[in-house]
């Protein structure tokens, strides 16, 4: 199998997994008792905090264990609403969020708050003179990912974090897809709240984290027994705590090899499928992306069957985001970009890991290759669009 969906899911490391073992066997214990099976289980959780607030140079304290990044933003967006209400109801995000965010921006309006979508660009960025003229005086939150799920196009934080620490506005990132993949830090990018999600960085599902800046309080968004320091309450998922920190200080020693490595890979299989296979186009910037995204969409084809013959042929991709990949919706981040709907279905996204190599990039391709050319023999469209080119093509030898 060559697995190709990493930004969906990525598989525990064998380091995670032998991590996190002693704590679903002999450790066991909850980590709010006072006697050493829970005093252990404590010390795990304190070392897990240090690994992860170290991954984005913030302070351990600063870091609390959420179920997930949907759960982070969720609270870290519906915190600053209800604590800064009196302030402010308006909300700037972009149109290309995922959907923990946008669906959670949607509701908030249920309540009297504005959201301003902002557009992207052809490539998938952000214009920063539209976020400066989206900025009200009754602003309160800017939510921008730093990373897309989609077409992994890496948005300007730095300079959004400046803009909104001059309007004294706070400023939430959804890192979900980034930490691990590239370099994240919150103090230079003037981040209040950050999202993040184990399972992305090769940890155990149903684990994340929210970054809240020191200072900067929130209500809790899960109320009982007082946990995690009485921000986030019910007993810690300790194993799972621990194999996100270890996966986070394993991502950290391994940054910049990874990103070498990765960066070989994702630019090989671009130019291979570009060059190879005809009238095949790249989605999203082709620099300013992480560096294990490939997005790429081709003409006349179906995606869910091109991703239905990969899986028959051993290679896991995807046509979207995970949380909607089972959706016959066109991507409404592709249609950001203004792609009309059929290009927008004959999408790929192709997510590498440290799994992958570039000798699977010769495989991919092949496969690629006679998958598309197969589809396109029983595609209509492709029909249509080969007849009206040869048309085209006598018209203009018989005008000579």
């Amino acid at each position: 199998m060559i697995y190709m969906d990493n930004s969906a899911t990525s598989p525990i490391k064998e380091e995670v997994l032998n991590e996190m073992l002693p704590y679903l066997k002999e450790e066991f214990g909850n980590p709010s008792t006072l006697y050493t099976l829970g005093r252990n289980a404590k010390k795990g959780l304190d070392q897990a905090r240090a690994n992860v607030a170290d991954l984005i140079n913030a302070d351990s304290k600063e870091i609390v264990f959420t179920s997930g990044g949907t759960e982070s933003d969720n609270w870290a967006i519906k915190g600053i609403a209800i604590k800064l209400r009196d302030e402010g109801k308006h909300i700037i995000t972009t149109e290309i969020e995922h959907p923990a965010v946008k669906n959670t921006c949607e509701y908030l309006e249920n309540f009297g708050f504005e959201t301003t979508y902002l557009p992207v660009q052809e490539n998938g960025i952000i214009s920063i003179e539209d976020l400066k003229n989206a900025i009200r005086e009754d602003t309160i939150l800017i939510s921008v990912m730093h990373a897309n799920n989609e077409i992994g196009t890496i948005q300007p934080i730095e300079e959004i974090g400046k803009i909104a620490k001059e309007n004294d506005i706070i400023f939430h990132c959804d890192a979900v897809q980034s930490i691990g993949k590239i370099p994240v830090d919150v103090k230079a990018a003037n981040i209040d709240l950050l999202s993040m999600s184990s399972h992305k960085i090769y940890g155990p599902k149903g684990v994340g984290a929210l970054f809240i800046r020191k200072g900067l309080r929130l209500d809790p968004y899960i109320h009982g027994g007082g946990q995690e320091g009485g921000k986030r309450s019910g007993t810690e998922n300790v194993a799972g705590i621990i194999g996100f920190g270890k996966a986070a200080e394993i991502a950290k020693r391994d940054l910049e090899v990874n990103t070498e490595k990765l960066t070989a890979i994702r630019d090989a299989l671009i130019e291979k499928i570009l060059d190879r296979i005809p009238e095949s186009y790249l989605n999203g910037d082709p620099d300013t992306r992480l560096p294990n995204n490939v997005n790429v969409r081709f003409a006349a084809i179906e995606g869910e069957s091109m991703i239905l013959r990969l899986d028959a042929k051993g290679i896991n991709g995807a046509t979207g985001s995970a949380c909607s990949s089972k959706s016959l919706s066109p991507s409404y981040v592709l249609s950001a970009l203004g792609l009309a709907d059929a290009d927008i279905h004959g999408s790929l996204r192709l997510s590498l890991g440290t799994e992958n190599s570039l000798e699977d990039v010769d495989t991919v391709v092949d496969t690629l290759e006679e998958i598309v050319a197969t589809l396109r023999t029983m595609s209509p469209i492709w029909d249509n669009e080969k007849n009206a080119s040869i048309a085209f093509d006598e018209s203009s030898f018989t005008s000579h």
